[in-house]
């Protein structure tokens, strides 16, 4: 998994607020959105869609019958629901609001009506009385364990790994650990954990009251560019699977 990006500042584009919003007081930087993905997901979807084209590219150069049909409707159902499930989960977020890509809808909230964001079995974002999961940050209770025995490890030692003046690097447990830096927290915690962390931060630095009655609703769009060539492709295959 990648580790969250940290903000970077964009040239100002007629005085917004950072993360590209307007209305913002002149004179302060942009920064883009932070932004969360998830690296396994990334790379499985990859290589899955890699499979999926070579195998539908051969059937339909080299299948007979109904079989280039067959594949064609076969990947105009598959691809999208990978990408979807893979490469699509995201959450971004700046000094405005959240925006969390699941993978058939996108959930759009200012942070003054965030309710909270927590972390169990999933990574959830709760928002006017609804709950809404965070695909892009999944939790690894292998990467929990693995980060509690690293930091009772380093305790146990009588040996702080990122006190500054140490005369050892910061040290972490595979690439699922947020990074700690001198002079922060010495705990070491899963990249899920560290995500969801600096999430909270950014929701208690920039909570503010909303300007006007529903303005903190939580707005939600389905995302049609994946549902709508997957369920044409869905009725393609019956079709052809029905009349044999």
């Amino acid at each position: 998994m990648t580790s969250p990006r940290p903000d970077r500042p964009t040239p100002p584009s007629g005085g917004g607020t950072p993360g590209g919003a307007p209305g913002g007081t002149p004179g302060q930087p942009q920064y883009a959105d932070r932004a969360y993905r998830s690296m396994a997901g990334m790379i499985g979807g990859a290589g899955l869609v890699l499979v999926a084209c070579w195998l539908g590219a051969d059937t339909i150069a080299n299948g007979k019958g109904h079989a280039p049909w067959l594949a064609i409707a076969g990947l105009l159902l598959a691809l999208p629901v990978i990408v979807a499930l893979t490469l699509r989960p995201a959450v971004f977020a700046n000094s405005d609001r959240i925006r969390v890509r699941n993978p058939f809808r996108t959930i759009t909230v200012p942070w003054s009506g965030v309710d909270a964001v927590r972390s169990s079995y999933s990574t959830e974002l709760l928002a006017g009385g609804k709950k809404y999961q965070l695909w892009a940050i999944p939790v690894s209770l292998r990467a929990r364990k693995r980060a509690a025995k690293q930091t009772a490890r380093a305790k146990a030692a009588g040996d702080d790994a990122f006190t500054p003046g140490s005369g050892r690097r910061p040290t972490t447990v595979g690439r699922n650990l947020g990074r700690p830096v001198p002079g922060a927290d010495p705990t070491v915690r899963a990249w899920s954990d560290q995500a969801l962390s600096e999430l909270r931060e950014l929701a208690e630095r920039h909570e503010a009251p909303a300007a006007a009655e529903g303005a903190d609703a939580p707005v939600v769009r389905w995302c049609w560019e994946v549902l709508a060539p997957a369920a044409a492709g869905a009725v393609v295959l019956v079709v052809l699977l029905a009349i044999g």
